[in-house]
């Protein structure tokens, strides 16, 4: 009987190990808070990356797709089941996650003998004013945590995340240009990929390079919650005319 907590914190941290593998390779994605709202930035195969959730809110996130459905169906039921009981404005991304995908994920990582989901995720919120947006990071363990710079990164190992999300908010502000910020993302994206440091960084004209040729048979997914609209649905997919 001694034993049993060790064997479960032994079970458990070979289930972080067994969820980290499985994800290796999985294509980062980002978030991005702007003056004129939030941007998602994901590449994949088409809608497989970033998804609209309620009027205000949207994720992106890498792993299983059949994962990254439950979760997102989830997200959406919650979300109306909050509008319903309540009112729309009323849907929060703190209660949604705090009371809704979190303790989700936390019980499922946590019973041993039932398959983890395979899931990282970026959740956002936009509101009529940036200081109140929202950027949350969750991960599949059911631990997350609420962005406290404009630029937020979603990556399968938690070292290169952290170089990659400092590299961005040292370089960018959420007074940056839309293209400019996308076009940063995009070489974030591609020195994740490729497994380079962000202390020893390529040179621009190499990431530049790097992302437009990776990218040829892939689709790179912006999602864009605009912050002044008389729609009450605040998500829009976004193309800019240099990748189209």
């Amino acid at each position: 009987m001694i034993e049993e907590p060790y064997r479960w914190l032994e079970a458990v941290e070979n289930r972080k190990e067994y969820v980290r593998e499985q994800l290796k390779g999985g294509s980062p994605a980002f978030g991005a808070k702007l003056k004129d709202g939030i941007l998602l930035l994901g590449i994949g195969s088409g809608n497989s990356k970033v998804f609209e959730l309620f009027d205000r809110h949207a994720l992106t996130a890498l792993g299983h797709p059949a994962d990254i459905e439950k979760i997102r169906q989830a997200a959406i039921d919650a979300a109306h089941t909050e509008a319903f009981t309540r009112a729309p404005e009323d849907v929060s991304l703190r209660r949604l996650v705090s009371f809704g995908l979190s303790p989700q994920l936390k019980t499922n990582f946590e019973q041993i003998f039932s398959a983890p989901f395979l899931i990282e995720m970026l959740l956002a919120e936009v509101h009529n004013n940036i200081e109140n947006d929202l950027l949350v990071r969750l991960h599949f363990d059911g631990s997350f945590e609420f962005a406290s710079t404009p630029f937020m990164v979603v990556s399968s190992n938690p070292e290169p995340e952290k170089a990659a999300q400092n590299w961005l908010n040292s370089n960018l502000t959420s007074d940056s240009a839309r293209d400019e910020v996308v076009e940063k993302l995009l070489q974030a994206w591609w020195v994740l990929r490729e497994n380079k440091s962000f202390t020893e960084l390529p040179s621009e004209e190499e990431r530049r390079n790097g992302w437009r040729a990776v990218v040829k048979d892939r689709t790179i997914e912006l999602g864009w919650l605009v912050r002044d609209s008389a729609r009450q649905a605040r998500f829009s997919w976004l193309v800019l005319p240099e990748l189209k």
